[in-house]
């Protein structure tokens, strides 16, 4: 704090590395970070009740001065009404809270007449300019001078806001109202929490993470309690301890519950869908969640707040500090650490409700990490990378405001204190607001009588405050219990006793699941994967990923099995991977008006029909089956007899949906990604791996097709119906394909020609192959059940042929005399070719025109140097293609 008023005042924030402050405009920008800057002494304002919580009545006294004397609240730059709200107008009130109290005490603030509560005022009403939406949530945004749609005021287009934006304003507004007796701050703040409880996702009670402030529709509908929303949930309760309303804990029982049920995986917090609550948004939590221990503290739930925080510990251990982000398996996902005080305030409410003295050394652990690796000649520095301790030029305001705060008050004994700190609640920036707010100025009807509840019959949605009964069951060990198990989740050791290992050795069990006999479609597979402390997480990429946590095992022996089952699942994946790689396979479009052009690149499977011994390939109609999954008997099997069957990948194995649809009579199978948006454009191609029984019995040949490249068969039949397709080791050239079928004279000579130009590249360049036994590029597959692994890239070739005439019958044409060519990963340098809109458009034309298949061609077809001249261009650049493969 001396640092900041030696070197930074009266700019916002210090910058400690260079030892001056942070003044908005005259650094770099950074982004949104920057909006909390409103060149108003922010970290001035933020600090002032810590001042008095750590007894410094002193320097309170002459920072109250300085804000007074100095602080302008009408500058012409545009900040977050979130952050503004909560650091400055939440400052200013914190300030006024402990000020008054001084005065009544008589010692210190004796001179002092509410200034700090008529510039809070002010500031309210600079606010109020943002909430002019028909939602009555307000804009992200507002200008300090100018307000919101102003011409000059820059802002005001914004049309979304996050949950804990408009969420997080009614503990200042009302505290506002409640010290003034105006009542219209406390009204709009209502109003913004009423429409965001509206607007909740009816099934799941949750809520998404930004919301559009006009229409209120969710922008973004994944669901958490980190960024985003956090402090949204916070208020909902500590509304209905400050302001005595039942609704807010009505509302707040409701979204608890839905996040227990659907958010909370002890240890870990994960997001999810609002409209799929079961399926995880994501694979990764960010630091900002390590609030939400201390608000289950504050609501009696104690063991999952226990367990969530001992992860969190352990997390910190290993890096010293705790990461912006990490995954579910914590390894580091963001890697910066702006010295964020969440968890310092989760282990304080632990603290007060068990008594721990653990909770004293976690302290204490923060402290020596602080002083050891972010302390700087000019105060704190934060983090720019945890796992090098690295720095960043950055001393955040919410530092002094909260950090010091809850590490002083977890040491801290009664006497320490001049004023008892139960008489007050945090607000998210931990500033202090006194509780007889209460009763004070009730201007607001309490009861919603508008909404309906969910009527939960949950014992621990008792509304007595604290529930003793849960926070203290007269089991000094209680904490220590819960925690044990946690010890070792981030290093995934496990404290040993005596193993199923040695166990086995004499008449003891047998592991109940091995890794090579593993099933995801089975029901009982999945029972003993989840009594052994194994849970499978989708990933955002088709993927699935196998966590295990101890503490979810039914027992120590369960969670050793569950680890042996890990490492035998990490050893089978590593096994497969070596296995011989097989290259990319090709499916190929061959009815009208594609004729073969179409050409996309699919992934092999390790069963079936090998396609590169039956040079052919397998040729068919396609047809979708029914269910379109193919995870049980197919329902349509006059639809997919003697056809090529289409399916989605998904809820089996693959080697089950093959004897699906073999079983009713399908000649093959493409299995098509399910993950919306994927290509082999993007994503690393991959092999579709057996279920680890023998397979001799699958006979038909199965191909996997990603998203983008299923959906140009999918829509070629939306629009044509009939849809044939060769499946094949490699593209065929057109001749190939139609070979026994009629074809036109000029094709035939223009073919003869094409082998004399064969002919004639083979002998300039003898050790190339001619172009229809040139070989595929090959690429690196990953093998893994169901799913993919990191492999070479490739690309689906597309290219209609401008030269055939659109209503000719399939049986007439003959499409030129070439190979298309899949590059693989070790030539991503290759050109690729691709279809381009117009090269269809002159085929409708003649489709809607010609409907003759017995035209005079020589009238209809480009002159033969055009057409040579074509051909060369394909030519020279599958040349190039093989050059660069070679």
């Amino acid at each position: 704090f001396c640092s900041q008023q030696e070197h930074a005042y009266p700019a916002d924030e210090l910058m400690p590395l260079t030892c001056r402050g942070r003044v908005r405009g005259q650094e770099p920008s950074r982004g949104d970070v920057d909006d909390a800057l409103g060149k108003f002494s922010l970290t001035l304002i933020d600090t002032l009740d810590t001042l008095v919580v750590l007894n410094k009545t002193k320097e309170f006294e002459e920072a109250v001065k300085k804000v007074i004397k100095d602080v302008n609240l009408d500058n012409d730059i545009v900040v977050s009404v979130f952050e503004t709200n909560i650091r400055v107008l939440g400052g200013l009130l914190g300030g006024h809270s402990v000020a008054i109290m001084l005065k009544e005490k008589g010692e210190y603030m004796q001179w002092y007449n509410g200034e700090l509560l008529h510039m809070a005022k002010e500031l309210g009403y600079k606010l109020l300019p943002a909430f002019n939406t028909t939602s009555g949530l307000p804009y992200p945004r507002v200008n300090l001078k100018f307000g919101v749609r102003h011409p000059e005021a820059r802002t005001g287009t914004e049309t979304d806001t996050c949950t804990a934006c408009a969420g997080t304003l009614i503990l200042e507004f009302a505290a506002l109202s409640r010290f003034t007796g105006t009542s219209i701050f406390e009204e709009y703040a209502r109003k913004a929490l009423d429409f965001i409880w509206e607007k909740r996702q009816r099934s799941s009670n949750l809520v998404g993470v930004t919301i559009n402030i006009h229409t209120g529709d969710w922008v973004r509908k994944d669901s958490g309690v980190g960024a985003g929303i956090d402090s949204y949930y916070e208020y909902l309760l500590k509304a209905y301890v400050l302001l005595g309303d039942d609704s807010f804990l009505e509302r707040f029982n409701t979204h608890y519950d839905a996040i227990m049920r659907y958010i909370s995986q002890p240890p870990l917090l994960l997001d999810v869908h609002i409209h799929k609550p079961m399926l995880n948004a994501r694979t990764w939590m960010d630091s900002l969640l390590a609030f939400f221990p201390g608000l289950q503290v504050l609501k009696g739930d104690i063991r999952p707040a226990i367990e969530t925080h001992e992860m969190l510990y352990q997390v910190i251990k290993k890096h010293n500090f705790l990461p912006e982000a990490f995954t579910t398996d914590f390894r580091v996902h963001w890697a910066q650490h702006p010295l964020r005080p969440e968890f310092a305030e989760s282990t304080y409410f632990l603290y007060k409700a068990t008594g721990d003295p653990y909770y004293l050394e976690v302290g204490k652990t923060l402290i020596e990490n602080l002083n050891k690796y972010a302390r700087v000649p000019c105060g704190f520095a934060a983090m720019k990378d945890v796992r090098t301790g690295s720095h960043e030029d950055r001393m955040d305001s919410f530092f002094l405001a909260e950090m010091f705060k809850y590490l002083y008050l977890l040491f801290a004994d009664k006497e320490d204190m001049i004023f008892d700190i139960e008489d007050y609640i945090f607000t998210t920036e931990a500033h202090l607001l006194p509780l007889w707010l209460s009763t004070t100025n009730q201007t607001i009807s309490k009861k919603n009588t508008t909404t309906e509840y969910t009527e939960l019959d949950d014992s621990n949605f008792d509304w007595t405050c604290p529930n003793t009964q849960i926070l203290f069951p007269n089991d000094p060990m209680f904490a220590q219990s819960i925690r044990e198990p946690l010890k070792n989740v981030v290093d995934k050791s496990c404290p040993r006793g005596i193993s199923r290992a040695e166990e086995s050795l004499g008449s003891g069990p047998k592991p109940p699941l091995r890794a090579r006999d593993f099933m995801a479609s089975n029901p009982e597979h999945l029972e003993i994967l989840k009594k052994m402390g194994v849970r499978l997480i989708p990933l955002k990429d088709g993927r699935v990923q196998l966590v295990q946590h101890a503490v979810q095992a039914a027992s120590s022996l369960d969670a050793e099995d569950g680890l042996r089952f890990m490492q035998e699942m990490i050893e089978l994946s590593s096994q497969q991977q070596k296995e011989q790689q097989l290259p990319p396979r090709a499916v190929q479009i061959v009815s009208h008006p594609f004729f073969g052009r179409v050409v996309l690149t699919a992934g092999p499977a390790q069963f079936g029909m090998d396609l590169s011994k039956h040079k052919a390939g397998t040729r068919g109609f396609v047809a979708t089956i029914k269910p379109y999954n193919g995870c049980s008997e197919i329902t349509n099997p006059e639809a997919v007899k003697e056809k090529i069957a289409l399916m989605q990948r998904g809820q089996c194995m693959f080697a089950e949906k093959a004897r699906n649809i073999q079983k009713a009579g399908a000649i093959g199978g493409i299995v098509i990604d399910d993950n919306e948006g994927s290509s082999s454009d993007t994503a690393p191609l991959f092999q579709m791996a057996g279920d680890g029984k023998n397979t001799d019995d699958i006979t038909i040949p199965m191909l996997f097709l990603f998203n983008k490249e299923g959906n140009i068969i999918l829509d070629a039949i939306r629009e044509y119906e009939a849809v044939e397709v060769l499946l094949s080791d490699k593209a065929k050239d057109r001749a190939t394909i139609f070979k026994g079928k009629m074809i036109p004279n000029y094709i035939i000579d223009s073919n003869l020609e094409m082998e004399n130009m064969d002919q004639k590249l083979s002998e300039n360049d003898s050790h190339k192959p001619n172009s229809e036994e040139a070989p595929s590029g090959s690429q690196d597959v990953g093998a893994v059940s169901e799913e993919p692994e990191e492999g070479g890239e490739s690309s689906a070739v597309t290219d209609p042929d401008p030269l055939s005439p659109a209503n000719a019958d399939r049986d007439s044409v003959s499409i030129s005399h070439q190979d298309s060519h899949v590059p693989g990963s070790d030539e991503a340098g290759a050109p690729e070719l691709a279809c381009t809109p117009g090269d269809n458009q002159p085929q409708e034309q003649q489709t809607e025109t010609e409907s003759n298949s017995k035209v005079n061609w020589d009238n209809k077809v480009q002159p033969m140097e055009s057409i040579l001249a074509d051909w060369n261009e394909d030519i020279e650049a599958f040349e190039m293609m093989e050059k660069d493969e070679l």
